[in-house]
């Protein structure tokens, strides 16, 4: 288990009452920071061995997950990466299921045009066209919000929404919130326990909604499983790209590409579906693609 993952609430606490910034805290900081206080216990002991988590919701044909983190990035470090709609393309590419994702348009009116389709490889034209609008809606010296919305999606899926904040606890570490949700109607339903009967069988999410006779934990399943792992990876797409800047440029693609595949291996049960000389086969191929792509 990491150091970060053995911090005691009170430390992770004190961090967020001692941390000032550069003046005084804006309400959305002030907001952030005491959920991360209110979250210390479970960020310093949890089931993932770092401080994360993780919670889901479905009610009235929308679906959503969450993921409140403790960074190891400098709020500079957060702001400067996801206000900016071409690295949120660096960002999406690593999701197994985005197959191209490109920044157009002009600011602040910028647009992913981003493009789903299977975990296995396929060309970008076959994939399903999701549009995101970009915006910054807040950008403080203590606090960052961004969104992406999108009309509509896959499989009769509508009203995507990515949200993230972050505030910074320390000179060292910055708290996040991730937040990813769609609407869906009867025939989005339909087609959803279509895949969740035979392709998506037997897979789970992350919260635990029971136990067994023995203890031993019963993990979510069906659409909230589904759209826990989709938060997850996006989460772990942001927390890699953050990690690989501190690499020289020219590494800097390969190495998230290999934490992010490293990182989900943690969680195989809910996370595994290429084995990693697939999934860089795969991404390499759309990358590059990507990178042709915006050169012309």
């Amino acid at each position: 288990m990491s150091t970060r993952s053995r911090l005691t609430p009170l430390v992770l606490s004190l961090c967020a009452l001692t941390w000032t910034g550069a003046g005084a805290a804006t309400p959305e900081a002030n907001a952030l920071r005491a959920r991360h206080q209110a979250l210390a216990g479970e960020l310093a002991h949890n089931d993932f061995q770092r401080p994360i988590h993780l919670q889901s919701s479905e009610q009235s044909g929308d679906l959503q997950g969450e993921v409140f983190a403790v960074v190891e990035h400098p709020f500079a470090t957060l702001d400067a990466a996801l206000k900016t709609a071409d690295r949120w393309c660096d960002i999406l590419i690593l999701h197994p299921n985005v197959k191209q994702c490109r920044a157009v348009g002009e600011s602040p009116a910028r647009q992913l045009a981003v493009r789903v389709g299977r975990k296995l490889d396929q060309p970008a034209e076959d994939a399903f066209p999701i549009d995101f609008r970009h915006r910054v809606v807040s950008d403080t010296a203590d606090y960052l919000q961004v969104r992406l919305n999108a009309g509509a999606g896959p499989m009769g899926t509508h009203d995507y929404r990515i949200l993230v904040e972050a505030t910074p606890l320390d000179a060292s570490r910055s708290f996040l919130h991730l937040s990813y949700a769609y609407g869906y109607g009867f025939a989005a339903r339909v087609a959803m326990q279509g895949y969740l009967a035979t392709a998506g069988s037997g897979k789970v999410g992350f919260s635990v909604v029971d136990r067994k006779p023995d203890g031993s934990p019963v993990l979510v399943d069906n659409v909230r499983g589904a759209i826990e792992r989709n938060t997850m990876r996006y989460y772990l797409a942001i927390d890699a790209y953050l990690d690989s800047l501190s690499a020289p440029p020219q590494e800097q693609t390969e190495r998230r590409l290999r934490d992010w595949f490293a990182a989900t291996e943690r969680y195989p049960r809910q996370l595994r579906e290429l084995d990693q000389a697939q999934y860089l086969a795969i991404k390499r191929k759309e990358i590059q693609r990507q990178q042709v792509a915006k050169a012309g």
